[in-house]
């Protein structure tokens, strides 16, 4: 009778189970975790491609680019006849010889003209320099002009396929330009070209005061007139 008893009490005092939420409650997830921000891409920029190896400075980048230029403008006459060969050998169906070989000739004209401006950009920027740019910018025009050095021991037709189809760095013109602009500003933040003035003139120093009872100074006579004596004033009568 007594575990009956101990036996009903147990059975209250189990915690009766919840009931299930009905199915048309809302169901509540965990929030997801924040995802990672996209990388930023690289802002866009129109400066051209910089050309391995070269100078990153201007003036040593002008410099190099004139001594890979005039490589270039010195194969010209090795390797024209056998671009001109290869250009008659390979003809584009419609095209023209001539006009083809002129695009050659007035590269040379081109190219010459980029020489002349790379050199009056580094002559500004060495004029306007306070210290000598000249050694640095002979050593940048020996790096360019190597480029150029190995074609001494190719065959004329290897030499000449790469001639045809090289072409100067975009950026060459481009840091020429503005290598020239900050010269001429830095000539006239430093005054390059410009005469230095020369020392102020010594003050006359005062005359000393006569001595007491001294005869005053005398004047000094006018100086004689100007022009040939018979067109001078003529004295008064004594």
């Amino acid at each position: 009778m007594i575990a009956l008893v101990l036996a009903l009490l147990l059975a209250a005092q189990e915690p009766t189970p919840a009931s299930p939420p009905p199915s048309d409650a809302p169901q509540v997830t965990a929030p997801a975790p924040p995802s990672e921000p996209a990388a930023a891409s690289p802002p866009a920029t129109d400066e051209p491609p910089w050309p391995t190896g070269a100078p990153r400075d201007d003036y040593g980048f002008v410099g190099w680019c004139y001594g890979i230029l005039e490589g270039y403008l010195g194969q010209h006459d090795r390797v024209m006849p056998d671009v001109t060969r290869i250009e008659k050998t390979y003809r584009r169906p419609g095209s023209s010889l001539a006009d083809d070989l002129k695009v050659y000739a007035d590269q040379q004209v081109q190219g010459r003209a980029h020489l002349a401006a790379f050199n009056a950009a580094l002559q500004a920027a060495e004029k306007a320099s306070l210290s000598s740019l000249r050694p640095r910018g002979e050593a940048a025009i020996a790096k360019g002009r190597a480029v150029w050095a190995p074609a001494a021991n190719l065959p004329t037709r290897t030499v000449a396929q790469q001639w045809m189809g090289w072409t100067l760095p975009q950026a060459c013109p481009v840091t020429a330009d503005r290598l020239k602009a900050n010269a001429a500003l830095m000539g006239v933040a430093f005054g390059a070209g410009t005469e230095t003035p020369g020392p102020a003139p010594a003050p006359e120093a005062p005359k000393p005061a006569p001595a007491e009872g001294a005869p005053p100074e005398a004047p000094l006579e006018p100086p004689p007139a100007e022009g040939p004596p018979a067109l001078r004033e003529a004295p008064g009568p004594q």
